[in-house]
C-alpha cells in the first residue's frame, strides 16, 4: 500500500488517495496520518529482509532458465541457506513478478522403420534404475529455425536423469544425429555391459547400424509398443523440458546458434538444475553420491577380506 501511495502521490494528493480507497474498501486500508508516520518511521526489518530476497529470487530465477515454480523456488533457496517457508517463496515470488513454466505438448519426430522391429520391451514402463548405467532411453525432437529444421538427439540415464549423450543436426539421417549421441554416452560411461537401452520405433533406432553398435557395446536394446507416448515416456519429458526451458523461450536463427545454447542448457540440467523425481537435486549430485557410497562399500570389504 505504501509503495502504491508513492507511485500515485504527485498525480494524486495522499489525503485523496486514502479517502478513495477507503471508501471503496471494507476497512484495513491507511489513512493520510498513518501513511505519514509508516514514512516516518522508515523500512520495517521485514520489508529490507523481503527487499532483498526479492532481488535475490529474481537472481535465482533468471539463472535457472526462468522455469522455477515455488516448489523448485522454495528447495533452490534452502538448499542455499536461506530458512524461508513455502508460503512465504510463494508470496515474494509475487513482489518478484516471477513464476514457474508449466510443458508444452511434445512434438512428434518419429518416422515409421520400414524393417520389422523385433527388439522386446524390457522396461514395461518401469522407468527406475538401481544404479547409473544400468538404463537408458533415448528420442528425438526438432527445433524450427530461420533457416529451416535442426533436430536434437538425448539418451538420458534413468537413475540419476543425467543426459550422458547428445545431438545436433539439419538432418535425422542415423549416423549424422542419434548414433553420435549414442557414442557419446558410450564414452562417457566407460563401462555399458549390461545396460538396457529403451527409445521409440523411429526408423533411425530399428537401423542396422545403430542396433550394431548397441551390440557391440554390449547393450540391449529395448522399445514399447507401438503408437504409446507412455512407453517412452521419460525419454519425451526431457524433449518436452528442452522445448519449454529453451527452445520456446527465443527465436532462432541457425543450427550453431542451437547447439551453442543446448549445450549450456545440458550443462545446467545435468550440474543444477533441481529435478523433483530426485528429491530436488541435480543429477550429477546424486551419481556423485552414489559412486561414493560404492566406494566406500567396497573399500569396507576389502578390509574386511584383508
Amino acid at each position: 500500500m505504501i509503495a502504491f501511495i508513492d507511485e500515485y502521490r504527485d498525480r494524486f494528493s495522499v489525503e485523496f488517495i486514502c479517502t478513495t480507497l477507503n471508501t471503496h474498501r471494507v476497512g484495513g486500508f491507511i489513512t493520510s496520518r498513518g501513511y505519514r508516520q509508516s514514512k516516518a518511521r522508515g523500512m520495517s526489518t521485514r520489508s529490507v529482509r523481503d527487499a532483498g530476497l526479492v532481488e535475490h529470487i529474481r537472481d535465482v530465477h533468471g539463472r535457472n532458465y526462468g522455469v522455477y515454480g515455488v516448489r523448485k523456488m522454495w528447495h533452490a533457496l534452502r538448499r542455499g541457506g536461506i530458512q524461508i517457508g513455502r508460503e512465504q517463496t510463494a508470496r515474494l515470488m509475487r513482489l518478484a513478478g516471477v513464476s514457474g513454466k508449466g510443458k508444452g505438448r511434445s512434438p512428434i519426430t518419429t518416422r515409421k522403420a520400414r524393417r520389422e522391429d523385433t527388439r522386446p520391451d524390457l522396461v514395461q514402463r518401469e522407468f527406475r534404475a538401481p544404479c547409473p548405467n544400468r538404463l537408458w532411453v533415448a528420442d528425438i525432437t526438432y527445433v524450427r529455425t530461420a533457416t529451416g529444421f535442426v533436430y536434437a538427439a538425448f539418451v538420458t540415464d534413468v537413475f540419476s536423469r543425467k543426459i550422458v549423450g547428445w545431438a545436433l543436426s539439419d538432418s535425422m539421417r542415423t549416423e549424422a544425429l542419434p548414433l553420435q549421441a549414442l557414442n557419446q554416452a558410450i564414452v562417457s560411461a566407460k563401462e555399458t555391459a549390461g545396460v538396457i537401452h529403451h527409445s521409440d520405433h523411429g526408423s533411425q533406432y530399428v537401423s542396422i547400424v545403430y542396433n550394431e553398435r548397441l551390440l557391440d557395446a554390449g547393450i540391449s536394446a529395448s522399445t514399447g509398443t507401438v503408437g504409446d507416448s507412455y512407453d517412452n515416456a521419460l525419454a519425451e519429458n526431457v524433449n518436452g523440458s528442452y522445448k519449454n526451458e529453451l527452445i520456446h523461450t527465443r527465436t532462432w536463427r541457425d543450427v550453431l546458434e542451437v547447439e551453442i545454447a543446448t549445450f549450456e542448457w545440458v550443462n545446467w540440467w545435468n550440474q543444477a538444475r533441481l529435478h523433483h523425481t530426485l528429491d530436488y537435486r541435480p543429477p550429477v549430485e546424486v551419481e556423485n553420491e552414489y559412486w561414493h557410497k560404492a566406494s566406500t562399500s567396497e573399500k569396507i570389504k576389502i578390509r574386511a577380506n584383508a
